[in-house]
């Protein structure tokens, strides 16, 4: 099992930046197709991210304006099921905005290139709509191919990304 981290800088105070992940109106704008997400421990969480693809879990812990802890598993994929996988998100004030982690724990080896793709691909357009900005439509033929291709208009943040992938074990990979 392998943990994923990734950290965004974001040009928008925390408490901004947290509303638009926890509240379903403002998680459509950036992660998906329609959402359901009930920001109390033991809350529902479900995302309809491309039209085909849904993951479903529940809230763990929610610290407003700091940070989001939620299982997270795909409907119908029996290597990631829902629940089997957990996602946290920590905000810390910068003098520019918020310093964004995500850390998506559990996720079987052979999964972790496509949910860094995913996390590549969807986070840009976070950095986009905090900022009042608007991502375009998801293209689901691109999810993944992020680190190729730009998904949002250049300066939306993806270039003061730091990447790292940490094992369970402790050693850091880039």
């Amino acid at each position: 099992m392998t943990d994923l981290v990734i950290e965004r800088d974001i040009a928008a105070p925390p408490d901004v930046v947290f509303r638009f992940l926890v509240e379903p109106a403002k998680l459509v704008q950036w992660l998906g197709r329609a959402a359901e997400f009930d920001p109390t421990p033991g809350g529902a969480v479900r995302i309809d991210v491309t039209g085909r693809e849904i993951t479903e879990g529940h809230v763990v812990e929610v610290v407003p304006d700091e940070r989001v802890v939620f299982t997270w598993g795909w409907i119908g994929n029996p290597r990631i099921p829902p629940g089997s996988t957990t996602v946290s998100i920590d905000l810390t004030p910068t003098e520019s905005g918020t310093r964004l982690v995500v850390t998506h724990a559990g996720l079987p080896d052979e999964e972790v290139v496509g949910h860094r793709g995913g996390w590549e691909y969807f986070l840009p357009r976070l950095l986009t709509v905090v900022v009042g900005d608007r991502p375009g439509p998801i293209e689901p033929e691109r999810i993944g191919q992020s680190a190729i291709q730009p998904v949002c208009p250049p300066g939306a943040g993806g270039e003061r990304a730091k990447q790292t992938q940490r094992t369970q074990q402790g050693g850091a990979q880039t």
